[in-house]
């Protein structure tokens, strides 16, 4: 059987991981710091503040402070480029791995009880 995957499923998806997220004893990220630390985490590094506003497509000083935000947090750490010394690395920490690992639970438990209950809306058809 495959279930059906709409925009209304993935915004209720998203909705009840958000939900289960603000219950947590975690911080709370906007969408541009939140967007941030994925990219740190899921694109391939190396990462500085021009490569990932590029990336984005928003403001170096936006991403700047989303890294003051995130390292302050313990999520990023900035490290000097050994290439460049002009330039800064955005590197991944133990804390912010844990955290989207977290994360990604609540959006697997999410979308496995959006599964479930159109998995259930089905048999009752029946």
């Amino acid at each position: 059987m495959v279930a059906e995957f709409d925009e209304l499923k993935a915004l209720d998806i998203w909705r009840r991981a958000i939900v289960e997220s603000v219950r947590l004893d975690a911080p709370d990220l906007s969408a541009r710091q939140m967007s941030l630390l994925l990219s740190v985490y899921l694109t391939p590094a190396p990462h500085t503040v021009r490569g990932l506003a590029n990336l984005l497509k928003v403001s170096k000083p936006a991403i700047t402070r989303a890294v003051n935000r995130l390292t302050g947090l313990g999520m990023v750490r900035r490290k000097p480029d050994p290439d460049d010394k002009r330039s800064v690395l955005i590197q991944r920490t133990v804390r912010g791995s844990a955290f989207l690992r977290e994360f990604s639970n609540l959006i697997v438990t999410a979308a496995n009880e959006n599964l479930s209950s159109c998995h259930g809306a089905l048999l009752q058809r029946d």
